[in-house]
């Protein structure tokens, strides 16, 4: 795949408009394993953490990442569990600096995670 495709190229620059698309590219099979349980998604956000922090991404530009997954979650896929229920119906009720702060608490919810492992 080039990398025009990828959401972070070489530099380690970000164009966030891609997230949208690199979601849709994600087969089925594979986000069904991500959410099947909400410690497999916290695992899996915080490998994607630990990858951003290892190229240099500020907490702020993964927050922002973290924005645009969330809004694709809650318009394109249905929750799996309890928790994954509860984040979509805080995330609707949210307006965008209260989403903003929740995608903030998720990288942290997923630095958590992965340093406990």
């Amino acid at each position: 795949m080039s990398e025009h495709n990828h959401v972070v190229n070489k530099e380690g620059q970000t164009a966030l408009g891609r997230v949208d698309a690199a979601l849709d590219r994600m087969d089925d099979k594979a986000k069904d394993e991500i959410l099947e349980s909400f410690d497999t998604f916290k695992n899996y956000l915080g490998l994607r953490v630990e990858l951003a922090e290892n190229i240099g991404l500020s907490e702020e530009t993964m927050a922002k990442a973290a924005e645009r997954i969330g809004n694709y979650l809650a318009a394109k896929e249905e929750p799996r569990n309890r928790e994954e229920k509860l984040l979509q119906e805080l995330w609707k009720a949210g307006n965008s600096e209260q989403q903003h702060a929740l995608a903030h608490m998720l990288v942290g919810l997923a630095q958590n995670a992965h340093e406990n492992k």
